[in-house]
């Protein structure tokens, strides 16, 4: 039966403006150089020949936007001697609503500089991240069913694994983004490896962080403490370049922390650090020492102060705030300890 004119107008209109996304990201990639690239210039681009089959792998499979990304700028995704693409559906892209720039971000997101099938990754331990084309940021396999061979990136389910598999780039289709992009705020917030994970760099290389930072995360967003756990996670990038030496760390947690108290980020990330300190203590270790010891916190040069049991509030006392919950999480790289208050930032050096 014959389309009708309403129908066929929309499908006109609905293949203009897909066009328009895929010739303005093209755009935006020709006039800006990449600033997130880390491939050495001598490294050799993939073929022409590899990218148009790619593509039409990707465009009988139905993920026609990515194919026609694909095909257009392959440079986008294939900057590197070896790719895996995860690649989105058609319904996902096309409601994203994201500027050129963004989308683009959002596209090397789903790209890594390695070659993996989904039996690489099902063999993988869960936690397992890769690296990818944007800001060295990763993915992480969150995670993965062996008995039905499919794995989970980023809590998004792999729904067409092995779509393309030739020389060194291989494709797999997934259900949705791995990250949502604001379009007030260039930034994906990435999962990040603990010390219990691996990272899959040269596919099989291993980076370690000294502290199970992931894990101090879910189990304090697990158990109630959702602000200090967003607070933690957001300013994470910057306690991981300087984890100042600390093997474990002791976090203080109050019951709440006003995120919204704290701009820019440097000050909510100076409020953080102030409740970690770069070694684990005990509520024990805690109370045997004498009052006014200084506990060095991940603040350089900023202490907190055992002030010590005071007679009108019961229970140990840091800085003036009462440790309410002691040892409430512990393992052998970090403890916990609940606080009826968070410390306060007139206690910070330069807070303003």
């Amino acid at each position: 039966m014959a389309s009708s004119p309403y129908c066929t107008r929309w499908l006109a209109i609905a293949y203009f403006t897909m066009a328009a996304i895929l010739a303005l990201v093209a755009i935006s990639m020709t006039i800006r150089s990449d600033p997130d690239a880390e491939t050495p210039q001598s490294s050799k681009p993939i073929s022409h020949v590899l990218s148009l089959s790619s593509s039409r792998t990707l465009r009988t499979s139905g993920f026609t936007i990515m194919a026609a990304l694909l095909q257009i700028s392959p440079e986008l995704f294939l900057s590197s001697p070896n790719s895996t693409i995860f690649a989105i559906q058609d319904s996902q892209i096309s409601n994203a609503s994201l500027p050129p720039h963004l989308l683009r971000n959002l596209l090397r997101y789903h790209t890594s500089p390695v070659r993996v099938s989904i039996e690489d990754l099902i063999d993988k331990p869960q936690g397992t991240c890769l690296p990818t084309l944007y800001r060295k940021k990763s993915v992480a396999i969150t995670k993965i069913d062996r008995k039905e061979r499919t794995v989970q990136i980023n809590h998004v389910w792999v729904s067409h694994p092995n779509l393309f598999l030739e020389g060194p780039v291989s494709i797999h289709g997934v259900l949705g983004p791995f990250a949502a992009l604001d379009p007030t705020d260039d930034v994906i917030q990435a999962p990040v490896c603990d010390s219990s994970s691996t990272m899959v760099s040269d596919f099989g290389g291993l980076k370690k962080h000294n502290v199970e930072w992931s894990r101090i995360i879910r189990t304090l967003s697990s158990n109630g403490f959702v602000s200090f756990a967003i607070g933690l996670h957001s300013v994470l990038d910057g306690i991981l370049e300087d984890e100042r030496g600390a093997s474990s760390v002791t976090i203080f947690v109050p019951p709440r922390l006003e995120l919204e108290a704290y701009h820019p980020q440097s000050l909510l990330e100076k409020i953080v650090r102030f409740h970690i300190l770069p070694q684990r203590l005990t509520h024990s270790e805690l109370s045997s020492l004498p009052a006014r010891t200084l506990l060095r916190t991940m603040v350089h040069g900023q202490p907190l102060e055992v002030t010590g049991v005071m007679s009108f509030m019961p229970g140990l006392v840091i800085n003036g705030v009462r440790i309410v919950a002691p040892d409430i999480y512990s393992s052998k790289k970090f403890i916990v300890h609940g606080i009826s208050r968070a410390f306060e930032e007139s206690d910070l050096p330069s807070a303003q």
